[in-house]
This record gives C-alpha cells, structure tokens and sequence, in this order.
C-alpha cells in the first residue's frame, strides 16, 4: 500500500455543518505492503477561521488479513503445486481414496461449492482430498482432459482413477455419492498406479486453452 500513496496528501471532508475538513495521511504510518497487514493513520484538521478550528479526529483504517477462499484448508486437504507434488500425493497415499478437485480461484462455482467440500473432508479423515489450481498446473491439467472447473477426480492404489466428472454447487451429491461408491473398506494388491499410462511429465505439450466454469 505504500508504494501507491504519495508520501503526504490531503483528503477532503465533510461534516454535518458542511464546513470543509482536511484529513491528512502520512506514508510514514504505512507498514510494508509485503505485510498482509497495514494501518493508515488519518488526522482530521479543520480549516483555520472555522467553529471546528480546535478540533482534531484520529481515524485508523486496517487491511483485513483473512486468507483468500482458495487459501482454507482441513488437516486432511493438501494443495498440489506442480505434476512433481500431484504424483507425490497418490503414491503415498497407498490405498486410501485421493480426491482431487481442479479449480480456479476466478470460478464462482468454485467458491461457492469450496465450503461443501471443505466440510465433506472433516466428516472423512481416512480420504485424502487434493486441490489443484487450474491457472497455476495448465499443462498437467490438460493432459488430464480438464478442461470445466470445478472437477474432480477419484483415485485409490493399484485401481487408479476410479472416477471423474464435472460438478456444480447444485449438483454436489455426485461428489457424496462417489465418496460412498470408492470409499469402501477392501485392499488394493500391488502399489499405487497413479494416473495410469498418461505421462504428465512428457516435455511435447498442446497448446493450452482456459477451463470453463460449469454453471
């Protein structure tokens, strides 16, 4: 924030008597925008030759620090940042159930389906539940034929991907009934196979085109 404001300006105000204050601000007071939390200290001084002449306000204006809607997160939801972390995830997941959401923090179908989410991962610690932003994993999320957000994917141990699909805040109960399909209790035989055959770390990569956002 104090890369953007003058080292001194003024603001204009006024009361209910419409007498002209001036509200002063000093960059000085300004913590480091590199700070998710700043404080703007605000001085009102009246003009001279007015009824308010000896009257001075204090005001402080605060940054809310709250993370981001993408940025929540339960114990047991990871956040995938590259194709090198999406394959950790499976493999050492073992035999649980891995559900991977791709989203975009710019989806509004996205955010508004993220609490459900959220909460489903609470009632299940036994699943590991993965987010992968679309803007940030293009190439991966290509070749994994994302191409609406929100989606998901199901996988578990030696079976692989076991499901995949689009879903909408409305239509969330496909998720639920997935988790009810997958989630049973029985053995995988033989390690993790991941994605299967697709190779996501091959360097020939189609030309990428943005996700849509399911409605």
């Amino acid at each position: 924030m104090a890369d953007v404001l003058p080292s001194f300006f003024s603001l204009r105000l006024s009361c209910h008597s419409r007498t002209p204050l001036v509200a002063s601000v000093s960059s000085a007071s300004i913590q480091s925008r590199r700070l998710r939390r700043a404080a703007v200290s605000v001085v009102i001084r009246p003009k001279r030759n007015t009824r308010f002449a000896g009257l001075v306000t204090h005001a402080v204006i605060a940054e809310d620090d709250a993370p981001k809607w993408w940025e929540k997160s339960v114990e047991n939801m990871i956040d995938v940042h590259s194709i090198e972390e999406f394959l950790q995830v499976l493999n050492e997941a073992n035999d649980k159930l891995v559900v991977v959401e791709f989203y975009g923090t710019w989806c509004g179908s996205c955010r508004a389906l993220f609490p459900k989410l959220c909460k489903i991962a609470e009632e299940h610690p036994d699943i590991v539940f993965a987010k992968v932003n679309f803007d940030e994993n293009k190439p991966m999320c290509k070749r994994l034929n994302v191409r609406v957000l929100p989606f998901f994917h199901f996988y578990r141990g030696a079976d692989g991907q076991l499901d995949s699909f689009s879903c909408s805040f409305a239509k969330f109960k496909k998720v639920k009934d997935a988790i009810a399909t997958h989630n049973t209790a029985r053995c995988s035989i033989g390690p993790p196979t991941g994605v299967g055959d697709i190779d996501l770390l091959k360097d020939a990569i189609p030309k990428e085109k943005p996700a849509n956002a399911t409605r």
